[in-house]
């Protein structure tokens, strides 16, 4: 049972703030990037004192606070009043927050959303898709916003995907969320989560790119690993559990330990295992 941060694990006071280029510098050195979501200050706190690496605000906000359905109600406002949150019980980790729905549909809405979420403390913001949002990507980060890249399942796509379902099962889907990756890549993105895709697949763009993979549901071959905090601790959200999720809190034997039984089994390579991968 867990109840302290692991063994390797820095005290925060001793511990290096991140920051946007120590992304590339964990990816050339092999190490591990561990991150979760966070909604509040009291439970970013807990995950910056026991070495999360990454923290990020997700307009998943809207289906395990707010109780909706779906991503897509999420506002901008509210993106940035929990970033605000999230920032005050953040000293060592990045904080990276979602741009909502239609919230980046143009530039200069995008350039307005990210905006606020910088002045509230974020220091990236995350952007979903790539086709029209390559563009969208260049014109921040031309404008000194670091952007973190989302494919695979991208959750505000939900009503044309049909459903949260797996993507690149077959051949023209993988090549064309390589090329998507390749093509983030290029436009300037830092940082790349990979969401419900094949393992194989994961391990092909986390080889391909420069930047930092980060997988949900993508396999244990991505740079880093991300969580919704709620599915970490076993918190009913009123939804279905997806298969790449664990609950920590029954090994870590409390908050803290939970989330320090997640950084090192991410670190370690234990977590994801097959059970918690699509093939």
């Amino acid at each position: 049972m867990y109840t302290s941060a692991p063994t390797d694990a820095t005290p925060s006071e001793k511990r290096k703030a991140w920051t946007v280029p120590m992304l590339a510098d964990a990816k050339r050195d092999g190490r591990k990037l561990v991150m979760l979501t966070a909604y509040d200050a009291s439970f970013a706190r807990t995950m910056d004192a026991v070495g999360t690496d990454l923290v990020l605000v997700g307009d998943s906000l809207g289906m395990v606070v707010q109780g909706h359905n779906s991503t897509l109600p999420v506002s901008a406002a509210d993106m940035a009043y929990h970033t605000a949150c999230v920032a005050r019980g953040l000293s060592k980790a990045l904080l990276i927050a979602d741009l909502p729905f239609a919230s980046d549909a143009t530039a200069e809405r995008a350039l307005d959303a990210s905006t606020a979420l910088l002045r509230a403390g974020a220091a990236m913001v995350k952007i979903e898709g790539a086709g029209h949002k390559l563009d969208i990507i260049r014109f921040l980060v031309e404008r000194e916003i670091p952007v973190c890249a989302h494919l695979g399942l991208t959750p505000q796509s939900v009503l044309r995907l049909g459903g949260y379902k797996l993507q690149g099962r077959d051949d023209a889907t993988a090549a064309k969320l390589r090329a998507d990756a390749r093509a983030v890549a290029e436009a300037g993105a830092a940082l790349l989560v990979l969401e419900c895709v094949p393992t194989g697949l994961a391990q092909a763009i986390t080889a391909e790119i420069a930047i930092p993979t980060i997988g949900i549901g993508a396999g244990p071959h991505c740079d880093g690993q991300v969580l919704v905090l709620h599915d970490l601790l076993g918190v009913n959200s009123g939804h279905r559990r997806p298969k790449f999720v664990k609950d920590f809190l029954a090994e870590g034997g409390s908050v803290a330990g939970a989330f320090a039984a997640y950084g090192e089994a991410v670190r370690s390579g234990r977590f994801p295992d097959a059970s918690h991968s699509y093939d």
